[in-house]
């Protein structure tokens, strides 16, 4: 089983990464992650560079592939501002394109969690990015893991100093896996796993993904 993990810190050392690279390290046996590195070239989304099945450039290619190969998707956002960073936001405008129902993260199971050097712990932002994949066809774990004062969570091998902190990843991590089952068992119908935004068609949904400009 494959988990796929995309951070929305760009910094290679950043808090987020390394709670990526923690988080890696608490899946159970048989799980593997593959961290996507192509986060700063997917290109700015507009719908003149988009084919009609969706994507139609190169970095937003390689993400939509990474998510549709991957068995799940686990997001790790920092708090810009109170919401999330604009590269993240980018990444998932892409991804839901062109329709919930048609998307590279139509009903892909997805969890995030977030870390800052703040005593909240990106949960704004948290908050923003399941709502926006949510809109955009994924089935979102209804879970939130905060990690407050980033610069102090982590030991100098990367691994998390809290243990309540690295208890509670394992056990969202053993969440998101557990929603996979439902999806592969679905797999042979033709038609995407009902929900109130995918259900409806794409005209009647413009808030969920950019429009013309």
């Amino acid at each position: 089983m494959r988990v796929l993990g995309i951070a929305g810190s760009l910094r290679e050392a950043s808090h987020n990464r390394n709670l990526l690279r923690a988080a890696a390290d608490e899946l159970p046996p048989g799980v593997e992650m593959t961290v996507f590195e192509g986060l700063k070239a997917v290109e700015p989304f507009d719908e003149t560079d988009e084919l009609e099945t969706g994507g139609g450039m190169p970095g937003a290619d390689r993400l939509i592939a990474a998510i549709r190969e991957a068995d799940a998707v686990l997001f790790v956002t920092p708090e810009y501002n109170g919401s999330i960073p604009g590269v993240l936001k980018n990444a998932v405008d892409w991804a839901s394109r062109p329709t919930p129902a048609t998307s590279a993260l139509a009903n892909k199971p997805v969890a995030v969690i977030g870390a800052s050097t703040g005593m909240f712990g990106a949960s704004w932002a948290q908050a923003e990015l399941r709502k926006a994949l949510g809109l955009a066809g994924a089935r979102v774990l209804d879970q939130e893991l905060a990690v407050p004062t980033a610069h102090e969570a982590f030991r100098e091998d990367g691994r998390l100093v809290r243990g309540a902190t690295r208890r509670r990843l394992r056990s969202l991590l053993a969440d998101l896996i557990a929603e996979v089952a439902p999806t592969t068992e679905a797999a042979p119908t033709t038609e995407a796993a009902p929900t109130t935004e995918a259900a409806a068609p794409a005209d009647q949904q413009p808030q969920v993904t950019p429009q013309p400009k």
